[in-house]
């Protein structure tokens, strides 16, 4: 159970940032970098650690740009489920869960950053933008996440769930935020739009 709370902690950090997590993951085991990480662990550490700091600063870079934002997000909607995947791997293997088990966590975990960074996404495009101040709290969480994960566990996975439940209520409000423009008369959306061009 533990292990899963840290997966779940490792893969919503992936579900925010894509190159972050990986970076961190290696810092942390300074003797082992990426010995443990698929796919990672046959690459040599230098050319790993040169491509990690580089997108990762693009992250951080690209993020306070609203154009910038919308590309990256677009990638990372691409790439989060892979990393999330990646992750719960990682965590699996460090604490040598059986093989039966490896595959499930790594598909949960994939599953989960993937529907995180869904969520950011819907996000973005309803508000044309997210807030700087946002921007800074998904950094925040991503780099905490990761810390968790291999620090407190619990803690870790008690965040992740509790950015699930906000996921499982965005998805609600889109839902409802949707079925209400759909059933508005055209006038009174015309009348809308006019208003804001106003």
């Amino acid at each position: 159970m533990v292990e899963l709370l840290a997966a779940l902690s490792l893969s919503a950090a992936a579900g925010m940032r894509v190159a972050l997590p990986l970076l961190l993951i290696g810092l942390l085991h300074r003797d082992r970098l990426w010995a443990t990480v698929p796919l990672l662990s046959h690459i040599p550490p230098q050319i790993v650690l040169g491509v990690l700091v580089s997108w990762s600063l693009a992250e951080l870079l690209i993020s306070k740009e609203p154009m910038g934002l919308r590309i990256l997000q677009l990638v990372q909607l691409v790439l989060s489920p892979v990393v999330g995947a990646i992750a719960g791997v990682t965590i699996a293997q460090t604490a040598e869960v059986a093989n039966s088990l490896v595959w499930i966590m790594a598909l949960v975990s994939g599953l989960f950053a993937f529907v995180l960074q869904l969520v950011q996404v819907g996000w973005f495009f309803r508000l044309q933008g997210l807030p700087l101040s946002v921007v800074f709290l998904q950094d925040f969480l991503c780099v905490s996440l990761v810390l968790f994960a291999f620090d407190a566990p619990r803690q870790g996975g008690l965040i992740a769930l509790l950015l699930f439940w906000l996921a499982i209520r965005s998805s609600k409000e889109w839902q409802r935020w949707y079925y209400e423009r759909i059933t508005q008369p055209q006038s009174k959306r015309k009348g809308a739009r006019m208003k804001d061009k106003g």
